[in-house]
């Protein structure tokens, strides 16, 4: 696996899903911090298989799936 171009991708997922979660949880009425903290720990653990996911796909289409060698 390429890992800096996941690293670019799973920050930008990280961001993306914590926010969808912080956004929910919020609007739902889950306002309390503790909420707050399972809906960004969720946001954490869910961008990791989209990371992947997403850095195959990216890599599949440029050539470059195989791992990143410096």
């Amino acid at each position: 696996m390429n890992w800096p171009l996941f690293s670019v991708i799973y920050a930008m997922a990280a961001t993306v899903t914590i926010g969808i979660f912080m956004i929910g949880a919020l609007v739902t009425g889950f306002n309390e911090i503790s909420h707050i903290q399972i809906a960004v720990m969720l946001g954490f653990l869910v961008s990791i298989p989209a990371g992947m996911f997403f850095t195959k796909k990216i890599g599949s289409i440029t050539g470059n799936e195989e791992s990143y060698k410096a």
